[in-house]
């Protein structure tokens, strides 16, 4: 097992690494267009972005991206880099809670769409990726067996009788042309079981079947595979995903559309060389960090109304420069920007500016003017290191608005639950549970910024 952390530590490209650049430069290659690996118009950029590789010293290196990568029976977990302690040596144990936190974090996440489950994370052993597999096959597992989805869809069949529109084309040249005129070819609704969405269901679970270790897992997945026996095998995409919707009567199967999507949106499994099946599960930090601030916030806090990126004003009057902040944050006294940033900061006592970059504050300061508010937060993740949460204000006059004050507070947000990385994992843990003193932390720092006292839900 080889532990990466984003843009930290290195890692020696041993003989059983050999030809993993190519297996990641194929998925780079075959990614979707719609997925987070497409961000930032990089879709023209041929070689791949998850890893670093330094030929020069035959090193590796993690780039932005956090998961895992199964290659040759070899895992390699990409891991926050707020996690990272350059003289330690990270057991079995506090990487699984690493990853549990990545878990938490996803579990308030919106865009990312990862699946509002209720259960347990099962085996302590279990790494990333088969935690993953392990909620989605235990829910769609139980699911399955007391629910069963159909649908309408279009159905073309050869009948005795009319049902539906009679096909008189195809009926004439293949049927009554061939003598066969007792057989009416015709298309109608009909309410099935091999439809669209089953289809789905049967590919990502045969996907994960064919990738997990685990016999729970495998088992779970089995028993999904034998109740979709009668569905036929087509290759899904998250594109299909997106594109359901469910009627109250089968609003539990959201869920399990959501798992699916998930897993199609940033899982690459495939024969590669013709000899050898990888995994990938690979999501970037900082739009994780950005999707659970603002869950987070819209969850757990009614008093405080936030929107995101609010994406309709620019800085220019050609309206080429669009500007998009993170959050747009309302109470019943003010309206306030508030922006995530998912860097280190506070790191050097000696540094005067705390990390705080200075590009950050003229993206501010630009949003300040362009949107007419008079008050900016910056939100940053708090680090494993760092004893407390920091906090930096920053007033800047405008000078071409008579001296007006704009105020720009830069604060750590407690996303780190600290004594859980030294808490030996137990079976069937129960992730709420596990993160629940630091939901309670965030909402304490949260309100402290934006008093509950003074705010109201919109």
């Amino acid at each position: 097992m080889i532990n990466l952390f984003e843009y930290q530590n290195k890692a020696n490209i041993t003989t059983s690494l050999e030809g993993l650049e190519g297996f990641l430069d194929e998925i780079w290659n075959n990614r979707e267009k719609n997925s987070f690996y497409s961000e930032n118009r990089n879709e023209r950029i041929e070689s791949q972005r998850f890893l670093q590789f330094i030929h020069k010293s035959n090193e590796l290196k993690s780039n932005k991206y956090v998961g895992v990568i199964h290659y040759e029976g070899k895992s390699i977990n990409l891991l926050p880099k707020i996690f990272y302690e350059s003289e330690k040596d990270y057991s079995k144990n506090e990487v699984n809670q690493i990853q549990n936190h990545i878990l938490w974090w996803l579990s308030y996440c919106r865009k990312i769409k990862f699946p509002n489950y209720k259960t347990s994370l099962g085996s302590a052993k279990s790494d990333f990726f088969e935690v993953l597999i392990y909620l989605y096959s235990k829910y769609t597992r139980e699911l399955l067996s007391s629910s069963i989805y159909q649908q309408y869809e279009e159905v073309n069949r050869e009948l005795p009788y009319i049902k539906g529109r009679l096909n008189t084309n195809e009926y004439i040249n293949e049927n009554l042309s061939k003598g066969r005129w007792h057989k009416l070819n015709c298309t109608y609704d009909a309410f099935v079981f091999d439809n669209e969405f089953n289809r789905i269901i049967k590919y990502v679970t045969t996907l994960l079947f064919n990738n997990t270790s685990s016999q729970d897992n495998r088992k779970n997945l089995r028993e999904i595979l034998f109740i979709l026996d009668e569905v036929s095998d087509e290759r899904a995409t998250a594109v299909q995903c997106s594109r359901i919707s469910f009627n109250p009567m089968f609003g539990e199967f959201e869920t399990v559309r959501d798992y699916c999507q998930l897993f199609l949106s940033n899982c690459i499994s495939f024969d590669y060389k013709n000899d050898l099946k990888l995994f990938a599960f690979l999501l970037p930090m900082e739009y994780v960090f950005e999707d659970f601030i603002f869950g987070f916030i819209d969850k757990e806090l009614e008093n405080i109304t936030a929107k995101a990126q609010k994406s309709d004003t620019y800085l220019d009057e050609d309206k080429v420069f669009n500007l998009k902040p993170d959050l747009w944050l309302k109470t019943d006294y003010k309206s306030l920007i508030a922006d995530t940033k998912y860097k280190i900061i506070y790191s050097d006592e000696k540094d005067p500016k705390k990390g705080i970059s200075q590009n950050d504050l003229y993206q501010m300061l630009a949003y300040a003017v362009r949107f007419k508010v008079k008050e900016i937060i910056l939100f940053y993740p708090n680090t494993i290191k760092q004893v407390q949460e920091e906090e930096t204000e920053l007033i800047i006059k405008d000078a071409l608005a008579d001296g007006k004050e704009i105020s720009i507070r830069a604060f750590q947000l407690p996303i780190i639950n600290k004594k859980l990385l030294k808490t030996e994992l137990t079976m069937k843990t129960d992730l709420k549970e596990l993160f629940e003193s630091t939901r309670q932390d965030l909402i304490i720092k949260i309100e402290k910024i934006l008093p509950p006292s003074m705010t109201i839900k919109y």
